[in-house]
């Protein structure tokens, strides 16, 4: 039986019939009980039983001795039981129906036809003459009253109900736990960790979870070996382009010299267009590196708001050539543990990029938010003034190659690669960064990292 669908049919359907099974036991045993009571003695002769009980209870123990049994009996007897003294109160101080005591009340007033006792008067006397009359409610047997005195019942179905509880917890637990495994599957893979793996950890299981198991670790082999090829991809081209583009930038020089003055234009076009595509690569190549962990942050002290304060300063020398400021804001010294030169490189991007776009006349902030006691990392906040991303482009910001508008991209110089190895660099400090419009225009970007990074 490994099939799923199998061990939810016969779960339930061991679990019901326990219930159904347990139900029946018990409402059998109670009419049995019913029978065997009913076969010796009418309802009259059984409540004259119990009078005769409570009577030799009363000359024994008294009144505190018929109070305690008599609400032993009604914790029993299906048929409400009434003590009822002459002046209509009863002996457990219970309200006493109204139709009760109006029939009480007539009889009370109604002659005897025959001397002494009425018949079918039900009595019990203490010892110092005191009389209580057992009167019988039939009209209060209700279904809850049934279900609730006869322990017989009750006791089962309870049993019942909790075995059943158990087997659908059993089995509920069964069926969520590796479907919660492959949720912190799912969340690890988004993350960009294709590594774990979902069905080494259910063991011996073989059911439609297990085979989705392996068909979902299948998928996460197949993701990160066309992720491995794509980045191993870009870095045996990136490699392979730097010797012709070294041959070329010596062909240019000789060029030039061959040329004597003659098209100048044309040479400066083709320098310009060879260091860019020089940039490109060593942007490839850098996030190649990144991504393989081939390269691996150092780990010394590092003060971020040195960092900041050198970035802003080199960002701000080259906007104001733009009519653009770069700013940061007054920072204490934050040493932290880290790469000094991957975070010099991670910020730069990301504020080269905010300078690239904010606002003729604005001014690009930088800000250091230090946790308190309770929060041990730190934040840094680039703001920029410009015209911002369409929110369905947020998520796929920092990604490799990703424009939000590739002809605007490319006349201010993007390739789309800035972002994408700024967030690398930071979340090999464990970090991470995220990007979001501001009401009042502009980008965004938050850099957190831990306080011992």
């Amino acid at each position: 039986m490994h099939r799923l669908y199998w061990k939810i049919f016969l779960s339930f359907w061991v679990a019901l019939i326990l219930f159904a099974g347990a139900t029946i036991f018990a409402t059998s045993q109670f009419l049995d009980r019913l029978r065997q009571e009913q076969q010796i003695t009418s309802p009259f002769e059984r409540f004259r039983s119990y009078a005769a009980d409570g009577q030799r209870i009363a000359q024994r123990d008294g009144v505190d001795g018929l109070r305690k049994w008599m609400a032993t009996l009604d914790r029993t007897e299906i048929v409400p039981l009434f003590l009822v003294d002459r002046d209509g109160r009863d002996l457990l101080n219970r309200p006493v129906p109204e139709r009760l005591a109006e029939r009480l009340a007539r009889e009370a007033n109604r002659p005897p036809r025959f001397p002494g006792p009425e018949p079918r008067r039900i009595m019990i006397s203490l010892p110092d003459g005191t009389e209580y009359r057992m009167v019988p409610d039939f009209q209060a047997v209700t279904l809850g009253r049934v279900l609730r005195r006869p322990r017989v019942i009750a006791l089962p179905l309870v049993f019942a109900a909790v075995v059943s509880g158990l087997v659908c917890l059993l089995l509920a637990r069964y069926l969520t736990a590796p479907i919660g495994r492959l949720r912190r599957a799912t969340e690890t893979y988004a993350a960009g960790d294709l590594n774990p793996r979902v069905a080494p950890t259910l063991g011996s299981r073989k059911d439609e979870i297990a085979d989705l198991a392996r068909a979902f670790d299948h998928m996460a082999q197949r993701l990160q070996g066309l992720m491995s090829s794509q980045r191993q991809l870009l870095s045996d081209v990136s490699h392979e382009l730097r010797s012709p583009l070294a041959r070329l930038q010596v062909a240019l020089g000789l060029a030039r010299q061959r040329a004597d003055g003659r098209a100048t234009a044309e040479f400066d076009r083709i320098e310009r267009e060879t260091e860019l595509l020089n940039d490109l690569i060593g942007q490839l190549l850098s996030l190649s590196r990144l991504e393989s962990g081939v390269m691996k942050p150092e780990r010394e002290p590092v003060d971020i708001g040195e960092i900041l304060s050198a970035v802003a300063a080199d960002a701000d020398f080259e906007a104001r050539a733009n009519n653009r400021r770069v700013e940061v804001d007054q920072v204490a010294p934050t040493v932290i543990q880290g790469d000094a030169a991957l975070l010099h490189s991670a910020i730069e991007n990301i504020v080269r990029n905010a300078v690239r776009y904010t606002a003729e006349n604005t001014t690009v902030r930088l800000s250091l938010d230090r946790g308190g006691d309770r929060v041990k990392g730190l934040t840094i906040r680039i703001r920029d003034y410009g015209p911002g991303v369409p929110a369905d482009m947020l998520p796929r910001l920092f990604e490799p190659f990703v424009r939000v508008d590739d002809a605007r991209e490319r006349s201010r110089g993007g390739y789309g690669l800035g972002l994408a190895i700024a967030q690398k660099a930071i979340r090999l400090h464990g970090g991470e960064v995220t990007a979001r419009n501001e009401p009042d225009g502009g980008l965004s970007v938050v850099i957190t990292l831990p306080g011992s990074a």
